[in-house]
């Protein structure tokens, strides 16, 4: 028999039950649809938020640097003011050219603003262009018409940081260094201060935003007495002088405010193709003679420090030497020249007339690796251009061994391995954009030179110094 006594209480209790699960299918229904429209509501408008602020921050990235264009200067902290100087003190001098010299043409030398004329090689041993028969004392012209195609001029000295003063002080005191008196010497360089003191560019900071390139030695203008019998002008030892940067050839090493750049050497590349190719043309270059020189005696018959090295190089196998003087070849011709540097592993570089010599430069331009005897030819002179470390790319030997006697440079730089050789060599090429002075008439940047690194060098001064 049945028991209908629980089914009896199962049907009380139906409607209960379907009306509790009514109400939990309507909950779970209500929930479901809460949670998937705030799922696709939160998915639909953070993806449109993330598109749209995507947009508009790459719009904003799009916008920013025509924006930053009318406000970042790339000139800010580099601006040049150039002195419009009298003709008298630099066009007019090399107008008189005729007249710098007794002894050489120098009206040839500042053609091609101031390159002189276009090297001619009839010797295959230099390219077709870039090569120029350049004089030592030139460089105040070459840098002059570097600095017309400087990228940060300005006519404003309020913007300025830097003054350049195109002074050719050095040309105009040749025609007077030999045979003239004390006054006739100092006489254009006191018209040049006079004119000088009286600009409020100069009276604005007491000169010390400005620079000279000088292209002769410092002691060129060291005379400390008005004694005519006493060499050079007396510029360095003027108040004016102290205040200013000054870039020379060759410093004094006496004054913390002189600097020294390169002489100028042949090579002058209008564009960077020119100065790869030559360093490569370099890199395979045979250089059968293990040392050379280029020079002449002392011409009173004293026996000096090159005297002596010039009797080592004569008397050693493995050196060409080229003496100067003798007719039997023109120490005048770069191509000679640079034909003995070329065909050499390392040059000697002893002191002459001064410490440092235009011939350091050629050689290394040529690849060949530069032998010192005194540390002011070079390790003391040119700090923005070459290593700390004189071993990288130079060898020293030390004057007095040579003047005792007691070291033969032979056997010095036969001590050198093949590696080391190569890897100094090396840095040597690496170095040659900087060493030179690139056509100044070419308005090509992609070649860092010697000029740019000594405007960045006195841009450097100033900003340190807290001139401004």
């Amino acid at each position: 028999m049945v028991n209908y006594s629980n089914s009896k209480k199962y049907a009380k209790s139906s409607p209960f039950s379907s009306l509790f699960l009514l109400v939990a299918f309507c909950f779970f229904l209500l929930f479901a649809y809460q949670f998937s429209h705030q799922f696709f509501v939160h998915k639909y408008f953070t993806i449109n938020f993330y598109n749209t602020t995507l947009k508009q921050h790459q719009y904003q990235e799009e916008q920013v640097p025509a924006a930053q264009a009318s406000v970042f200067d790339p000139c800010t902290g580099r601006y040049i003011y150039v002195y419009d100087l009298p003709d008298r003190f630099n066009s007019r001098i090399i107008q008189c050219c005729q007249n710098l010299s007794r002894t050489s043409d120098v009206c040839k030398h500042v053609t091609n603003s101031g390159l002189g004329p276009k090297l001619v090689d009839t010797s295959s041993t230099l390219p077709e262009t870039g090569w120029y028969v350049t004089d030592q004392f030139m460089l105040e012209i070459i840098f002059h018409n570097s600095m017309k195609q400087y990228k940060c001029l300005t006519t404003d000295y309020s913007k300025s940081t830097a003054v350049y003063i195109p002074y050719y002080i050095g040309l105009g005191i040749m025609q007077y260094i030999f045979g003239y008196s004390a006054s006739q010497r100092d006489a254009l360089i006191n018209d040049f201060l006079h004119w000088l003191r009286a600009r409020p560019e100069w009276e604005a900071r007491g000169g010390r935003d400005h620079f000279m390139v000088i292209g002769r030695v410092a002691w060129d203008f060291f005379r400390t007495t008005n004694e005519s019998k006493k060499w050079g002008g007396k510029f360095l030892t003027l108040p004016e002088a102290k205040n200013m940067t000054l870039l020379f050839i060759e410093t004094s090493n006496m004054h913390e405010n002189e600097f020294g750049v390169p002489y100028p050497t042949y090579f002058h590349p209008s564009e960077k193709s020119q100065v790869v190719a030559w360093q490569e043309q370099l890199r395979s270059t045979k250089r059968p003679w293990l040392f050379s020189f280029a020079g002449k005696r002392h011409p009173n018959g004293i026996a000096t420090m090159r005297d002596l090295i010039m009797d080592q190089c004569a008397n050693a196998t493995r050196c060409n030497l080229q003496e100067c003087g003798t007719g039997a070849r023109d120490c005048h011709s770069p191509s000679n020249i640079l034909g003995l540097f070329k065909s050499s592993i390392f040059c000697l570089q002893p002191p002459g007339d001064s410490p440092t010599r235009k011939s350091t430069f050629d050689s290394m331009v040529a690849g060949c690796i530069p032998v010192f005897f005194h540390p002011g030819s070079a390790y003391k002179q040119y700090y923005w251009y070459l290593p700390s470390n004189f071993n990288k790319y130079s060898v020293y030997i030390p004057e007095k061994a040579i003047l005792e006697g007691t070291v033969r440079i032979e056997d010095v730089l036969l001590g050198y391995s093949n590696e080391q050789i190569h890897e100094m060599r090396e840095n040597i090429l690496a170095m040659i954009p900087t060493l030179v002075y690139k056509d100044p008439r070419n308005k090509s940047d992609d070649i860092r030179d010697a000029f740019d690194v000594a405007v960045d060098g006195v841009l450097q001064r100033i900003h340190s110094s807290n001139v401004m």
